[in-house]
């Protein structure tokens, strides 16, 4: 299993593997490979699969000596991945796209280890993008991708997300698991596993503006590298106002999810698919100038469908916000309404989908 660098890339990984895992692999025969600099060396170990981290960092699109030193570094990534592959022999390798996933696929092209792409976006990343030519077949999760030989499988998810429940009842335990109040509305921000700086300003302006809403929570993700600096900037807020809370990384999204009226996100692709398997209304807030455009494609499938709201990046800040919300909380039956059509794209079992096409291409052991 290789790439990473954010829970985007991550999370959909570890939900293949558990899919090999129930499928009847040894956890011990699935390996990843990261980068040092990713998140995936706490979530790895953390899910019971070894991992080896690569040295290096991501090129940028500029030149410049940082660049000169990240080729240098990508080199002796691609290097130590040919010793490694060559020493496991794997049956397959799969990439989901990230820094890693370049030398480990430079890897598997050398000692003829067949690849499998597995494309969360509908814009491909630019790793397997440049891998599609040479690889054996490619999960996709939106139709119309541009990869060869794509199947459409669907987003892999953590089995957690594919679990929600969002009954009443569900979600009034989800709430006093969380620690809110029974009677408040809440709506929960989250700006991915780094954070985004659009969401954390304007969500601080919404929590002034709704500082006397006393039947409304909000639970904020800030991301970790924005923790320190948001949390000195937390809004003073009136006794019996508004709850206001701040996290720098949520480990229960599961828990978030069930308990949330409706979210504010990016529109990552592991997002969205988990949006979708949750059967919750959003206000997406597509990340600018992402590659391809691709936050802008998975946040467009989401809003045509209905599930979702579409703000444009450029047009946030907390007024913006409140209105938005205002609406939306104002009015039950349409955030009903939205979270039947976000479920109703949901594909619970893509993990597994992938895991058999793996299955299918990966080549038996001497």
């Amino acid at each position: 299993m290789a790439g990473g660098g954010t829970a985007g890339h991550v999370t959909p990984a570890l939900a293949i593997a558990g899919a090999l895992v129930d499928a009847g692999h040894d956890p011990r025969s699935i390996h990843f490979v990261g980068s040092r600099r990713g998140i995936e060396g706490r979530l790895v170990p953390a899910a019971g699969f070894p991992v080896t981290l690569l040295p290096g960092r991501g090129l940028v699109r500029r030149a410049d000596r940082a660049n000169l030193l990240a080729a240098a570094g990508l080199l002796g990534a691609t290097a130590m991945a040919i010793v490694l592959v060559g020493r496991w022999r794997p049956g397959a390798v799969v990439s989901v796209g990230g820094y890693a996933a370049a030398p480990a696929v430079a890897a598997a092209l050398v000692w003829r280890v067949p690849v499998v792409l597995a494309e969360a976006n509908a814009v491909p990343g630019a790793v397997n993008r440049l891998a599609g030519r040479f690889a054996a077949a490619a999960a996709v999760a939106f139709p119309g991708t541009p990869l060869p030989r794509a199947v459409v499988t669907g987003n892999p998810i953590r089995p957690a997300m594919a679990a929600i429940e969002r009954s009443p009842q569900a979600r009034r335990e989800a709430r006093v698991a969380l620690g809110y109040p029974e009677g408040v509305r809440l709506v929960a921000v989250a700006g991915g596993s780094l954070g985004a700086g659009r969401l954390n300003e304007a969500v601080l302006d919404l929590a002034r503006g709704w500082a006397d809403r006393g039947d409304l929570a909000v639970h904020h993700v800030v991301g970790e590298r924005n923790a320190d600096g948001l949390a000195r900037r937390r809004p003073r807020l009136p006794p019996g106002g508004l709850t206001y809370r701040q996290v720098a990384f949520e480990e229960r999204m599961d828990l978030l999810y069930a308990a949330a009226d409706v979210t504010v996100q990016r529109a990552g692709a592991s997002t969205v698919a988990e949006l979708a398997a949750a059967g919750i209304p959003s206000v997406l807030v597509p990340l600018p100038r992402s590659p391809g455009g691709h936050q802008e494609r998975n946040a467009a499938a989401l809003a045509a469908a209905g599930g979702a709201v579409v703000v444009d990046d450029a047009a946030l800040d907390g007024d913006r916000l409140m209105s938005v919300l205002d609406g939306l909380l104002g009015d039950p039956g349409l955030l009903e309404r939205m979270g039947a059509a976000s479920r109703a794209l949901a594909v619970p079992d893509a993990a597994a989908r992938v895991a058999a096409l793996v299955e299918t291409h990966a080549r038996r052991p001497r």
